[in-house]
């Protein structure tokens, strides 16, 4: 029977949402079926719908989250308004992108036992199944652990194990690479689609990062925008289009190249993916000239030293192994540096380190020459900024105008003068609209451009952002990247922790690479990409560049790499100015 002939397993009709505390409606006139066994992927601007389209998928819409109802949605063959969130649960499965927002248990075993035990399963029977479900994801190793050791991937594994001892034939999961690492986020996309044969559940995933979702195939795209949906396709028909560019999601860096040489996107040439890519003779050549034409770029002047960290040594109380071990680097005056490597690598203890939220073993960090290795996090509060990965780690005041203003209110800075700082931070970081909106209102992502706003706001001498892209779409990415460019300019620096790879490539030119509390290279971004084995030391993955220059003969692709970087700077900023 053909999936038009089958009864969607869930199908919106005609349906608008709009939560009580807003003014216009979140979705508007959503009609989507989704059938047995499809694997979707929802991919949108910040803003446009995807998380409230989850939370009407998973039953938190109705049940949990109060507004306005026009249409229908109906799992099963149910409407949801008909059914508790414990009914849905057992149709549908979430893992959130917050996946420490999920947990129950005292142990990774207690947490996937836990609807289980909910339904009173006998313990007998019980804990083969709990040991299955965390097999198949590749935790069954860890049960005893707590879930607040695991690593980014393993939390992540355990929530999919959770909805997989419950048997759920559909598997949702929002915004899953957010919080990862590049080689860890591979692998989870894998997993996924390893799970979807295994089980047979309909796998939906939502997500901007389209390159690292199509690593496998997906049945169709839905792309949506301010509420909308805007296209329902496949990925091959996406990709050969404009649509990505118009909504501000990133394409991948393949197409942007290909495109950049000239090379007219089609069916033809298989772009779902770089591994699936087929070029012509021609097309390879055009490609090999565009490279060769694109004119290098000029290196800067000698810059003085702002921070030096020297032999730093520190072990967290609860572990036999050092967190960090003889680190030692120099960051310099308007720099912008990436800190990268896996999960648990010791970059989080090296900001935390450095703001003074704990205190070395061993070894001394400087700031324009002065040790700074005993001074208060006060002290260094002012010329020192930092964002964390967590935003609901950092938020304490209800309202978001209020979040961003409580800096320079402490300060005893004038009220107009907060407010023309506090506006121009919003603005900067896509707020405006929402400036006076209680904080539980906005979505993840939008929590955490607040805490980039309350950190801009400051206008540290230094700003340290831990993970900063996180469930941020490209165009709001690029535009906070655009106004740390701007203070960059004017003398800051600049300093990413992150795992987005094409954050790193545009923006920053050298990368600092950790791995198990080391700092085993500090070296250009473009080279660390192009470099399979450190890539592979450090849970990176190379870039798509790396391939299509290998694809078309060009040996040296950390240079076809940096050169693509120049010159979608320049691309970035025409596009950006208009």
């Amino acid at each position: 029977m053909s999936k038009k002939e089958d009864k969607p397993i869930i199908s919106f009709r005609d349906f608008s949402f709009k939560y009580r505390a807003q003014a216009q409606p979140s979705l508007i006139g959503i009609n989507l079926d989704i059938y047995r066994g499809e694997k979707i992927l929802i991919a949108g601007p910040s803003g446009s719908g995807k998380s409230t389209l989850a939370n009407c998928i998973n039953g938190l819409i109705p049940c949990n989250y109060s507004g306005t109802i026009e249409g229908s949605v109906l799992i099963d063959g149910v409407e949801t308004t008909k059914l508790s969130v414990f009914d849905i649960s057992k149709i549908v499965g979430t893992v959130l992108q917050d996946t420490d927002g999920q947990f129950v248990g005292l142990s990774a075993g207690e947490d996937i036992a836990f609807s289980l035990e909910n339904n009173c399963i006998a313990k007998e029977d019980m804990l083969p199944r709990v040991q299955k479900a965390a097999d198949m994801t590749g935790i069954g190793d860890a049960l005893e652990a707590s879930p607040y050791d695991l690593s980014g991937g393993q939390k992540q594994r355990a929530s999919m194990s959770g909805l997989l001892v419950d048997k759920v034939q559909v598997l949702l999961f929002d915004e899953p690479l957010a919080n990862l690492d590049p080689a860890t986020g591979k692998s989870a996309i894998a997993l996924i689609e390893k799970l979807k044969k295994e089980t047979e559940a309909t796998v939906i995933i939502i997500e901007h990062r389209l390159e690292d979702v199509l690593y496998r195939p997906v049945d169709r795209v839905i792309v949506m925008q301010d509420g909308k949906i805007l296209a329902d396709m496949l990925s091959t028909e996406l990709l050969c289009s404009d649509l990505l560019v118009k909504t501000g999601l990133r394409e991948p860096l393949y197409i942007t190249s290909l495109k950049y040489a000239g090379v007219e996107i089609s069916a033809k040439h298989k772009p779902a993916s770089v591994e699936t890519l087929r070029l012509e003779v021609g097309e390879i050549a055009a490609v090999r000239n565009w490279y060769k034409n694109i004119k290098q770029e000029t290196l800067e002047a000698d810059v003085p030293v702002l921070l030096e960290v020297n032999s730093l040594d520190f072990t967290y109380t609860t572990r036999n192994e050092p967190a960090l071990f003889n680190i030692s680097f120099n960051i310099y005056e308007r720099e912008m540096t990436a800190i990268v490597g896996t999960n648990g690598a010791g970059k989080s203890t090296l900001a935390k380190l450095i703001c003074g939220f704990i205190e070395p073993d061993r070894g001394h960090i400087k700031l324009s020459g002065n040790d700074i290795t005993k001074q208060s996090i006060a002290a260094r509060a002012k010329h020192i900024g930092y964002v964390m990965q967590n935003p609901n780690q950092m938020i304490c005041k209800p309202g978001i105008y209020d979040e961003v203003a409580l800096g320079l209110r402490n300060q005893g800075l004038a009220e107009d003068i907060v407010k023309e700082r506090v506006d121009d931070s919003l603005k900067t970081c896509g707020l405006w609209p929402f400036r006076n909106w209680p904080v539980s209102a906005l979505s993840y992502g939008q929590k955490k451009r607040v805490t980039i706003a309350s950190v801009l706001v400051l206008k540290p001498k230094i700003i340290i952002l831990d993970e900063p892209t996180a469930g941020q779409d490209y165009r709001h990415y690029t535009e906070i990247m655009k106004f740390l460019c701007q203070l960059q300019a004017q003398g800051v620096t600049v300093l990413l922790i992150t795992h987005d790879m094409h954050l790193m490539l545009e923006y920053a030119p050298r990368a600092l690479v950790f791995s198990q509390g080391r700092l085993i290279a500090d070296m250009s971004s473009a080279a660390l990409l192009s470099d399979p084995s450190l890539s592979a030391k450090a849970s990176l993955k190379e870039t798509s560049l790396f391939y299509l220059a290998n694809a078309c003969g060009i040996n040296d692709a950390a240079t076809f790499t940096k050169r693509f970087v120049e010159y979608e700077k320049e691309g970035m900023h025409l596009n950006v100015s208009n």
